[in-house]
């Protein structure tokens, strides 16, 4: 019936609306500990760390920044970015670096950042100087959203060439490959907010139930768990 579908539409806006709200407040809360930290979201590109990263700097009251975006302008862009990529590896890697140190000496900033971030141990100590969240979600949703969407990966890293059959398998089979190739730079995060793990302390049998707010409040909770280690770590280390 129409009236039901209306409710049902209601019911999901006000359901939205009311974890908005949650998540506001506990930013707010979060936000005068974090004494202008910045954050830097780690992880496979998927189009949820870009909704989760823009919605977190919203709600701090940040500025948010794509790192691989920024790689691309300083090159001219993402042909531009691509070409140099496949000609002078170490150039690139030096502009990856360069948008790091700059993003780094800067604060109150969530940066949604690419794998480059996570490739040397030069960027990895750039990430120390805020907060790092690796954003984990299962490899056949990540590939689903590189398919559907074209993700946040640049070309050189994840290639979805046309429709056929078997392209999933195609897309998670380069995934699998390239969360490998990065996993000792993952491990490296402060933090992981995991989707299965919202997904169970929610009760969602349906990982696709799970929002954006929820992963922002559990990022939240990890942050300011994070803050209040750091504040007891400088009060121990307080002369008497």
């Amino acid at each position: 019936m129409a009236w039901h579908s209306n409710y049902t539409s209601v019911t999901k806006v006000a359901a939205t609306d009311d974890s908005s709200l949650v998540v506001k407040k506990k930013a707010a809360n979060v936000f005068s500990e974090l004494k202008g930290t910045s954050i830097f979201m780690i992880g496979l590109g998927i189009s949820l760390k870009t909704d989760l990263g823009k919605l977190l700097a919203d709600v701090l009251r940040y500025y948010y920044f794509d790192s691989d975006r920024l790689v691309e302008e300083a090159l001219g862009g993402a042909s531009a970015a691509k070409s140099v990529r496949e000609s002078d590896e170490n150039g690139f890697s030096e502009s990856e670096t360069e948008v790091l140190k700059q993003l780094s000496s800067m604060g109150r900033l969530v940066v949604c950042a690419g794998n480059g971030a996570v490739q040397s141990s030069t960027n990895l100590a750039l990430l120390r100087h805020g907060i790092s969240l690796l954003v984990d979600v299962p490899l056949e949703i990540v590939a689903r959203d590189v398919i559907e969407y074209r993700g946040q990966f640049a070309s050189f890293e994840v290639s979805t060439p046309g429709s056929y059959p078997g392209v999933g398998s195609h897309a998670t089979n380069q995934l699998a490959a390239l969360y490998s190739k990065h996993k000792d730079g993952y491990a490296t995060t402060d933090a992981v907010i995991s989707l299965q793990k919202v997904a169970s302390r929610l009760g969602y049998d349906n990982l696709d139930g799970i929002t954006k707010e929820d992963m922002a409040l559990e990022a939240l909770g990890e942050i300011e768990k994070l803050t209040r280690v750091k504040k007891m770590m400088a009060e121990v280390a307080r002369p008497f």
